[in-house]
């Protein structure tokens, strides 16, 4: 899956900005790719991008057609259909990350097939996967996992890649949810993979490489909310991590929409993930500690991340706040340059 850019992003008649988080996301971390936005009468919010027209995207050459919206229940509403007929008749593809699927839509799909243009339903592979088997493969690997979800991993991994970019390394961020893959251009979203094809599909995603090549891997769940540990237990055994690094939010009170579940020890947290990284790479180690602070005033945050630091002999680090070089710092030391 390689989706085309420059973007067009589509933000409908969206009122909650909390909605528009996929185009946000493609539009903080791949802003190159984005020509501009879309919204429909009523909308409400802005990603800050030039407000075109379909036809004035087209003669800029916008190529593809983003549905970046997060809607309850993931539908597509009736009133957004007249938009993706327009762009596929001024030659874009579209690409959604919206759990019904474009594709499924008869009219749709035929103008679609009929104009030669692509249907991108990113969270559904699309395509045979195979098992995993484990064997041992060159290139090196980071991993972020999670106390829970929706803790920063893919901003991590995505400050990760940005930080190696900037050094000169070889390094491609490799997304694993339909946010990240829009972001990306492509990847598999693994939520939607069959259980037994999760580590294959990992193996697949981040393939044997050179040896001075990174992948940074998005991770997805975590291994204490039982909603979602058999998806971040198959992104464990898949990405044969070299490094792992853990993300967590401070003064989250339980897991998410689980309140009945306290958030984990960070201690138990860091073992339960090496144990399962070591099934496919004995030497698989934790690289430092990504949080979101957003709870605490900006010396507090300071001093969490010491304490973390002196507690954990890795460093300890709010991404959006400090960057992420030290964390870089570590793994590389750990890991050795090419």
């Amino acid at each position: 899956m390689e989706i085309s850019p420059p973007y067009l992003l589509f933000l409908g008649d969206i009122e909650d900005p909390l909605s528009a988080k996929t185009s946000r996301g493609i539009a903080q971390w791949r802003p190159e790719k984005c020509l501009g936005q879309l919204s429909m009468p009523g909308c409400r919010t802005s990603l800050g991008l030039p407000e075109l027209t379909m036809k004035e995207a087209a003669d800029q050459g916008a190529k593809t057609f983003i549905l970046g919206l997060a809607n309850s229940g993931g539908r597509i509403a009736d009133g957004w259909l007249p938009y993706i007929r327009q762009a596929l008749e001024h030659g874009m593809d579209i690409a959604s990350g919206l759990h019904q699927k474009v594709g499924d839509i008869a009219e749709i799909r035929e103008l679609a097939d009929r104009l030669g243009r692509r249907i991108f339903d990113v969270r559904h592979p699309g395509r045979a996967l195979s098992v995993g088997t484990g064997k041992k493969r060159p290139g090196r690997r980071i991993l972020a996992v999670g106390t829970d979800c929706s803790v920063g991993k893919m901003y991590t991994a995505l400050a990760l890649e940005r930080e190696m970019k900037e050094r000169g390394l070889n390094v491609d961020f490799r997304a694993t949810g339909q946010t990240g893959i829009l972001i990306a251009g492509g990847g598999i979203s693994v939520d939607a993979v069959v259980a037994d094809f999760i580590s294959g599909a990992v193996e697949e995603l981040a393939p044997a490489n050179s040896p001075d090549h990174w992948d940074v891997i998005e991770g997805q769940g975590s291994l204490f909310n039982p909603s979602f540990a058999g998806v971040s237990l198959g992104l464990l055994h898949g990405a044969q991590p070299d490094a792992l690094v853990l993300c967590h939010e401070v003064g989250r009170p339980h897991m998410r929409g689980l309140p009945h579940l306290q958030t984990p020890d960070i201690q138990k947290c860091i073992n339960a993930n090496l144990g399962a990284a070591h099934l496919t790479n004995p030497g698989a180690f934790l690289g430092g500690i990504a949080v979101n602070s957003s709870a605490l005033g900006e010396e507090e945050a300071r001093g969490y991340c010491r304490e973390m630091t002196e507690r954990y002999a890795v460093p300890c680090v709010d991404p959006m706040r400090h960057g992420i070089s030290q964390i870089l710092d570590f793994i590389l030391s750990r890991g050795g340059e090419p």
